[in-house]
């Protein structure tokens, strides 16, 4: 019986592991994937103009 209960923790983990991957697949695209690739893309310009305006004037 000691099997039994030093198998159940990682059988428990991998099940909530494939239920996150599984969320995590359905999850992507869909009707909000323009929103949210428009979002990544204007935080992405924010940090290259700070990035570059901090280069500016240190030089």
């Amino acid at each position: 019986m000691d099997y039994v209960s030093a198998l159940v923790p990682p059988v428990v983990m991998a099940v909530f592991f494939i239920g996150l991957i599984r969320v995590i697949v359905k999850t992507q695209g869909g009707a909000n994937k323009a929103k949210e690739d428009a979002a990544v893309d204007a935080a992405i310009a924010r940090a290259e103009a700070a990035q570059q305006g901090s280069v500016k004037t240190e030089g």
